[in-house]
Order: structure tokens, then C-alpha cells, then sequence
């Protein structure tokens, strides 16, 4: 019996390390397509791997590139990822994402459902494996009183000016910048400005780490009821105001503005500048932490607080970043779940559905426990 083909959509860190892990030993034959020569390139050579370049915003290169497809997996950069996760449903193959796209991604449930499809979306370590954790608590309480995930990739040695170099796409890294974050409050949705409301936090091995709104709720908002809700990114200390000052001078805007008769667009001209020192240097380390607090009711009225903690640092041995690790292994989990048949529901499946699920849960955590990415819960209290 032939492996099972997954068509993994983007090469870059995380996509590459995702398509290395998926087909070692020849558990799966993988392929993987990217507008980019170079970023193929680094999987030139590799067992059960190969390649092919296309434009990914193209409906017509998506629809093609998966044809052949038992399951794809999404690694583009969020601002095209609703879209191509369109346009796999389309064509009729399941998939597991990771796009940080800004859409709603249940407005593709009825596709999915018509096509009998499935797509896990949000697949990564946040949103991911915090919504994991928030399923599994959610199904086994009687109510869910509180959720936060705080939640930071950064490499291990901290630089002037910045402190901070992107585990993955930059562009991303921007989006969580300027997208105003929906937060959960007194059981309403309320939006505060993304780097909003900063607070500093102590890691055990990392330090003290400074925490801001971003977007990162996601799904959960809308298929979680809890009254309390927020997720917030950590950096170290100073890199929010710096952040701030840029977004507020101007420098993130979308608009074209005039500069010596000709149209620039700030954003555009940011990221040429800040892309090149933010990109982590070959066999740079960098950690990933997060914290995950859960509190609830159970049965019976007795109230419960679950923490659940992860420090993950680069693999010196196989060269993997942090975040390819703890993003890329999460979705691999997954498609590891789609391929046995242990998840069949058709539609648009959000982690906390999975983590609802026993073995769903315990599955994703052993897979990635199997690969040194340890999510530890804390002692009781």
C-alpha cells in the first residue's frame, strides 16, 4: 500500500520543517509547491520530498497543484490564506492550515460540508494548541469561567534595537501590530488596539517577559462560552513601545502616501527595512513559551484552575526553529489524525473541536511530546 501524498502549500520555515517531519521514514510522500526557487531549494535532495513552483494566488495554480492530493497542508502567509484554503475545499482535498488569515474561517463551513470535506484551520501553537487545551477543559466542565493564553517566539539572545527577530512570516508578525484585538469581557466581545494593555510576566528560564493584546481568540470567540477571554503576545521589555511609536507615526499605514512625487506605501517601505533584521540568521536560536490558564466550574460547583505551560527551544541537531517546532508539529499531529480517520466530521474544525476529544487531545500532545515539544500541565492547586 502506497503512502499517503500531502501537498504541503508554502516552503517557508515552518512549511519546510512540516513537509521534513511528514516524511521521514516515508510515512507520507509529500510535495511541496512555493512561488519561491530558493525557499524549494532547501529541500532539494530529500527522501519522499519533492517540489514544484507556482503562484499561490492563483485559484487556478491551487486547484492544480492539489489534484492528486490525499490531504494538503497550508502554510502561506495569512493575507492569501483564506483564499487558497477556498480554493483546496474547492477541489475537493481535506486540509489542515495554519494561515493566519483575517477572515472568519467558518464562512467556508458550507463548502466544506458540501464538498465532505474537512479543513482543521488555525493549526499552530497560538491559536492551536492553547484552543486544544480550551476544548479539552471546556467539554469536561460543567462552565468555563476565564481563558487567557500568553504566548511569545523570540530569539534566545536579545538585540538592540529590536529585541526580537520572526519565527515566521513577517508579515504576519506586522498584522499582529495593527489588527485591533477582539477580546471576551463580561461576556461581551469588545475590541481594544493590538499592543494594547501591556503587562510584564516572569518565565522560569526566560525572564521577565512584557505581554500585549493581539488577536488571538480567533474561533474560539464564537465557539467557546466563556465570559473572560483574551490571548497576549509576549516580547521582551521595549520592543511594544518601539512598535508603538512606528504604528503611531505612521509607518504601518495602508495608504500610499507622496514622497517626492512619487506614491509609497509605508507599510511596504517598513517591511523592506525591518524584513532583512528580523529574518533569524542560519543556526540562530530561538524559544517559544506559552502559558495556558483554564478556569471553570465543575460538576458539583467546585471552581478548578488548569494551567498548562511550554518552553521549547531550537533543535541544534536538526536545525529547526523553535516556532517551525511548536507550529509546524502541531498541524503535522493533525494530519497524522485525518490520514488514521480519527477526526471524520466534515466541515471547518477549529482545535478546541479536536481538543474536545480525548484522543484527539492526547493524540496531538503525544505526537508532539514524540518530538521534544513538551505542553506540561501544572500541579494542581
Amino acid at each position: 500500500m502506497s503512502a499517503p501524498r500531502v501537498v504541503v502549500l508554502g516552503a517557508g520555515r515552518v512549511g519546510g520543517a512540516m513537509a521534513l517531519d511528514l516524511a521521514a521514514g516515508g510515512e507520507f510522500e509529500v510535495r511541496v509547491v512555493d512561488a519561491s526557487g530558493e525557499a524549494l531549494a532547501r529541500l532539494a535532495g530529500v527522501p519522499h520530498v519533492t517540489t514544484g513552483t507556482a503562484d499561490l494566488a492563483s485559484a487556478a495554480a491551487v486547484a492544480r497543484e492539489v489534484a492528486d492530493a490525499d490531504l494538503v497542508l497550508g502554510a502561506v502567509p495569512g493575507f492569501m490564506g483564506f483564499e487558497v484554503l477556498r480554493g483546496v475545499l474547492e477541489a475537493g482535498r481535506d486540509a489542515v492550515d495554519i494561515s493566519f488569515f483575517p477572515e472568519d474561517p467558518f464562512e467556508l463551513d458550507r463548502l466544506a460540508r458540501e464538498r465532505g470535506r474537512i479543513a482543521i484551520v488555525d493549526c499552530g501553537v497560538a491559536p492551536g494548541l492553547s484552543n486544544l487545551v480550551l476544548g479539552y477543559h471546556a467539554a469536561r466542565l460543567e462552565r468555563v469561567t476565564r481563558f487567557v493564553c500568553y504566548v511569545g517566539g523570540l530569539p534566545e539572545v536579545r538585540l538592540w534595537p529590536y529585541g526580537y527577530k520572526a519565527g515566521f512570516s513577517p508579515i504576519d508578525v506586522l498584522e499582529e501590530y495593527t489588527r485591533p484585538a477582539r477580546l471576551v469581557e463580561r461576556g461581551e466581545v469588545v475590541v481594544r488596539p493590538a499592543l494594547s494593555e501591556p503587562e510584564l510576566l516572569d518565565f522560569p528560564g526566560v525572564g521577565t517577559l512584557e505581554a500585549f493584546n493581539t488577536d488571538g481568540l480567533r474561533t474560539v470567540i464564537s465557539t467557546v462560552r466563556c465570559p473572560e477571554m483574551k490571548e497576549k503576545t509576549m516580547r521582551y521589555p521595549g520592543h511594544i513601545e518601539l512598535m508603538r511609536v512606528l504604528r503611531e507615526s505612521g509607518f504601518f499605514g495602508k495608504q500610499p502616501v507622496e514622497v517626492r512625487g512619487q506614491q509609497v506605501v509605508p507599510l511596504e517601505l517598513t517591511a523592506a527595512l525591518l524584513f532583512p533584521r528580523w529574518q533569524l540568521e542560519e543556526g540562530e536560536a530561538d524559544l517559544t513559551v506559552m502559558r495556558v490558564e483554564v478556569d471553570g466550574v465543575e460538576a458539583g460547583g467546585r471552581e478548578r484552575r488548569f494551567v498548562w505551560n511550554l518552553l521549547d527551544r531550537y533543535d541544534r541537531a536538526t536545525r529547526t526553529t523553535s516556532m517551525a517546532r511548536t507550529t509546524g508539529y502541531t498541524a503535522t499531529a493533525a494530519v497524522r489524525l485525518l490520514a488514521r480517520g480519527a477526526w471524520t466530521r466534515p466541515g471547518i474544525a477549529p482545535p478546541e473541536h479536536l481538543g474536545a476529544d480525548e484522543t484527539c487531545f492526547r493524540s496531538i500532545l503525544a505526537d508532539l511530546a514524540a518530538r521534544g515539544v513538551r505542553l506540561e500541565a501544572a500541579p494542581a492547586p
